[in-house]
């Protein structure tokens, strides 16, 4: 292996988690999570040497992340025929620790937005800055702001429906 592709291996180790949440937000079967994080594995591959070590791996990551993401949802069509030979420790999905009702409902609210605005709460959630979520997402961070203060409102009228359907 050369160093290159340790260095690789060892960054993409580190932040693994991304790709999870992020194919977990896009995907509801554990097959298409595993597809996904395959073709999003395969272009930070490819995408490697242009990485700029002045920037954060992670915040690298989650920009080629989610456009896989976005791209793969979008298209709704299989990936089959291609395939990587990844370790096998990359494709353990950690087991998931327990969530709390409210938790489990903030994922399923996230999971029917659109592409964007999944990418964006997702980044914001993670606690990124409106300049950074601006930059992986190509838009300006007065614009993200925006949307995600309209998005904030509109999950909190969502859970202030359900929880009055569910007592009533």
């Amino acid at each position: 292996m050369d160093a290159a592709h340790e260095c690789f291996m060892q960054l993409l180790e580190e932040h693994r988690n991304i790709l999870y949440k992020v194919s977990s937000a896009y995907c509801a079967n554990a097959e298409d999570r595993r597809d996904l994080i395959q073709e999003m594995v395969i272009q930070l591959w490819r995408s490697f040497d242009r990485f700029d070590s002045s920037y954060r791996f992670s915040t690298w990551m989650y920009r080629i992340a989610l456009n896989v993401a976005i791209s793969f949802y979008r298209s709704e069509r299989r990936r089959s025929g291609r395939s990587v030979s990844l370790e096998a420790s990359l494709l353990e999905l950690a087991a998931p620790e327990p969530e709390s009702d409210d938790v489990q409902l903030l994922r399923q609210f996230i999971g029917e937005l659109e592409p964007l605005n999944k990418a964006l709460m997702l980044l914001y959630l993670d606690g990124y800055s409106y300049e950074e979520i601006g930059e992986m997402l190509g838009i300006s961070a007065s614009n993200g702001a925006t949307k995600l203060s309209r998005l904030k409102q509109r999950l909190r009228l969502q859970f202030q429906e359900h929880y009055q359907d569910y007592q009533s």
